[in-house]
């Protein structure tokens, strides 16, 4: 399993059982997290991200809709969500096995 995938099904856990921590773990301590369309963020911190989803969390999982491709230090992930079929990318960039940087867009 991909470390794209290893975020997704994070993520959608999280949804499902409302324990943001573990999922907030997987950010670096001074990770940023943008998101590009909503009105929010950026997120500067792990803390702050964690506080970000357990105070607004999204109500819907997500699936990865096509190919993961790294270009550059970045992994390019298109994602679905899964009741409304909306789909965005996220822009992630990982180093020393936790996310430095995660921008999420909304098309």
């Amino acid at each position: 399993m991909s470390y794209a995938e290893d975020h997704v099904d994070a993520f959608n856990e999280a949804v499902r059982t409302g324990g943001w921590s573990s999922f907030a773990d997987r950010f670096a301590e001074d990770a940023v997290l943008e998101f590009v369309g909503p009105p929010v963020g950026p997120f500067i911190g792990r803390a702050a991200i964690l506080e970000a989803y357990t105070e607004s969390p999204p109500d819907d999982t997500i699936e990865i809709s096509g190919p993961v491709v790294l270009k550059g230090a970045q992994l390019v992930v298109p994602y679905r969500w899964k009741a409304t079929g909306a789909t965005g990318t996220m822009f992630m960039t990982v180093r020393s096995d936790s996310i430095g940087h995660l921008t999420v867009t909304f098309d």
